[in-house]
């Protein structure tokens, strides 16, 4: 009885605090505050509570340094020249009425070579969002192809961290896993595709003109030698490099672009390194400007947070009463269906992809016997679920570090369509 209820309050301090537009973080907070109550009624000290809490925060702590890595390179990349680079090749080429594809392509491609969400969309991502706002196109419409395409290759990438960890937990064979996720991916790929090319067509009006290229060039020196930040990102990760070695290292490459290229000293550097980046050019101010380590403090405050929580879910008995709950659902309806609406209350709950994973994995174990299609059945409801949820951070950081809305969410076509196809496909149900 208390568990149900302690997560019903959480959920409902969550959405209406979504609803109203006030403070995520101090949402999470109360989040906190219940669950402390909730393991303090169960019998648990506040030493043991406390353990709790550090053990789940210290899960994330990998991810919140390279928060602040995405933070830096962001801004210098900005600062440096090597998006305004980018752009200025590009523009000039890219057909406006079909850019939102193109972005839906490009950053799926990127996120299939690098595997990382979040990297992406601070490389690639903020790449895109910067050409579609020279090209004049709405910002809810490439970050929703944005947000698309970083989580396509998050789920079906082989050095993908989100594809490892339900290798993992379902103890099966990455490599059958992409197979499988290829296959159930093509339906939605082409629907999505199709719905970006049109509804992209559509909302484009762009000429671009001679003017909005050339103020590139006029505001920085454009050398070829600026894009070697954004090379290495790709290069890097070809050969497997770990991204925080990956994020560094192209800082560090940004750095020297800074100085030599843009002749910025560094107390500049660190300034913009820590504050963001801002044009001089007040033209230029709402294509390029962002970036920096207070970028990352909303998102990172976020994620602490929420990781707290998975300490208490791990050591009490919080999510056995919603696990006989989903069993009951799984026999009058199928499996699929009981992992899709159990993936959708464990991103509410826990607030990013990773936690939120292992969570739907521990409420949907036995239902499917066979491993590959229980790891089939992650990877198209709870991976792609969780960034649709408005408040979780596997979204909310992407959308927040290319610098577009939080409704881009209702655009991102591919997240939607691949469960739902699910919906449509499997129809099993569990052993009585």
């Amino acid at each position: 009885m208390y568990e149900l209820l302690t997560l019903s309050i959480f959920i409902l301090i969550l959405a209406v605090f979504v609803a109203t537009g006030q403070s995520l973080i101090i949402a999470l907070s109360l989040g906190l505050l219940i669950f402390v109550i909730y393991a303090f009624i169960k019998g648990n000290n506040p030493k043991r509570i406390g353990s709790m809490i550090l053990n789940g925060v210290k899960s994330a702590k990998t991810i919140l340094i390279v928060f602040g890595l995405i933070g830096i390179l962001t801004a210098l990349w900005r600062a440096g020249g090597t998006i305004p680079f980018l752009i200025y090749h590009s523009i000039r080429f890219i057909r406006p009425d079909f850019f939102v594809l193109y972005a839906f392509i490009l950053c799926s491609m990127v996120s299939i070579l690098t595997g990382t969400s979040f990297g992406t969309a601070s490389t690639m991502g903020v790449v895109c969002m910067s050409i579609g706002l020279a090209l004049g196109i709405d910002p809810f419409l490439t970050g929703g192809a944005i947000l698309s395409g970083v989580f396509f290759g998050d789920r079906c990438s082989a050095i993908s961290s989100s594809a490892l960890l339900v290798s993992e937990l379902t103890q099966t064979n990455l490599f059958i896993n992409i197979k499988n996720m290829l296959k159930t991916t093509m339906v939605p790929l082409l629907i999505t595709m199709i719905v970006y090319a049109v509804t992209g067509h559509i909302n484009s009006t762009t000429v671009v003109s001679s003017e909005s290229v050339f103020i590139y060039s006029d505001s920085f020196n454009l050398y070829w030698w600026v894009s070697i930040p954004a090379a290495l990102v790709i290069l890097l990760s070809l050969f497997k490099f770990k991204v925080k070695r990956t994020l560094i290292i192209s800082i560090i490459a940004s750095v020297f672009v800074c100085i030599y290229a843009q002749k910025i000293s560094v107390p500049e550097i660190i300034s913009i390194a820590i504050m963001g980046y801002e044009a001089e050019n007040p033209t230029l101010g709402p294509i390029i400007n962002g970036g920096g380590l207070v970028s990352m403090v909303r998102s990172a405050s976020i994620v602490g947070i929420s990781s707290s929580y998975f300490g208490i879910f791990r050591n009490t008995e919080i999510l056995l009463e919603i696990k006989r709950w989903i069993r009951n659902l799984s026999l009058r309806t199928t499996s699929f269906f009981a992992i899709f609406l159990s993936s959708i209350l464990m991103s509410a709950v826990s607030c990013n992809q990773t936690l939120a994973t292992m969570l739907t994995f521990e409420l949907n174990d036995d239902l499917v016997p066979d491993r590959y299609k229980l790891a089939i059945y992650l990877e198209n409801t709870v991976i792609v679920i969780a960034p649709l949820i408005p408040w979780s951070i596997a979204g909310a950081f992407p959308l927040t570090t290319v610098g577009a809305p939080a409704s881009s969410i209702l655009y991102a076509v591919y997240l939607y369509i691949l469960p739902l196809y699910g919906l449509l496909t499997e129809r099993d149900k569990p052993n009585s």
